[in-house]
């Protein structure tokens, strides 16, 4: 994507937010290309993402502890005949 300098003072935080995803973002100066934004680390790869996703995933399991069960939730409010108690 290439962005003139004036267009660029407007928009400086979304073109290094899509530089750092890996899109190649170059700035020009009356047409030519003046300055290429790169990200200082390279972008993750899907598989490390999905690493990191998966890791979030089971670290939230591991603290859910299993409560009531919600289809009998209100069970206690009525009687056997279905009446409020």
């Amino acid at each position: 994507m290439k962005v003139s300098l004036s267009e660029a003072e407007g928009q400086l935080a979304d073109l290094v937010r899509r530089a750092e995803t890996g899109d190649e973002v170059i700035l020009t100066r009356q047409g030519r290309a003046a300055v290429r934004l790169v990200p200082v680390r390279a972008p993750q790869s899907v598989a490390e993402r999905e690493r990191i996703l998966m890791a979030a995933r089971e670290a939230g399991r591991a603290k859910v502890t299993p409560g009531p069960c919600a289809a009998r939730s209100q069970d206690f409010l009525y009687d056997d005949d279905g009446l409020p108690g």
